[in-house]
């Protein structure tokens, strides 16, 4: 009865998340007999709330590499506070290798402007409104890393305030009011 319920919990917990396939390599290896094939397969996951994490598994079949990609994936999953759980707080710029990725805030009902190997981890993570640009490489394992680094920055206004020592209308503007950054910082 226990065990039982630990598997429903189990696929409970697995259920709360989105995997995307970003991308899946064939590679040979060229033996005496001939070819033998593998796959490397990267995949995305996320809770869509605000959780996103990507893992990266290599097999002999194309559902085995899925399937090692999606477990790697959920254990290297990482936090990004998310303003009004549709967007980003502030702009912000990753890199790995030769690839670099600037993410930015943007209005509602902008929706996801994006690359494929960037919007696959923007969508799992449950951002809705967002403008992104790769610049460099192409490659999908430096773009989703460099945009993971670039999430990995993002700091909530809260955090910074307390740290910083002041109130966090201080240090952000009133958006409804339509005062600019600059002003809301000048009192201080």
């Amino acid at each position: 009865m226990a065990r039982r319920d630990r598997d429903r919990d189990r696929d409970d917990r697995d259920n709360e998340f989105v995997d995307k396939l970003v991308h899946i390599n064939r590679v040979a290896k060229v033996v005496k007999g001939g070819k033998n094939f593998g796959f490397a397969a990267l995949v995305v996951v996320g809770d869509q709330k605000g959780r996103v994490g990507f893992g990266k598994g290599k097999a002999r079949e194309v559902p085995e590499a899925i399937r090692k990609a999606t477990e790697e994936a959920k254990k290297s999953m990482i936090r990004v506070p998310l303003r009004e759980g549709r967007t980003l707080h502030h702009d912000g710029r990753g890199r790995h290798g030769a690839g670099k990725v600037l993410l930015r805030a943007a209005p509602p009902g902008t929706g996801v402007i994006a690359g494929s190997s960037v919007r696959a981890v923007l969508e799992t993570l449950g951002v809705q409104d967002v403008v992104a640009k790769s610049l460099g490489s192409s490659n999908p394992y430096n773009m989703v890393r460099a945009t993971i680094d670039a999430l990995k920055n993002q700091r909530n206004p809260r955090h910074v305030a307390s740290k910083r020592g002041l109130k966090v209308g201080d240090l952000v503007a009133r958006r409804s009011d339509g005062a600019s950054a600059p002003d809301a910082v000048e009192s201080v």
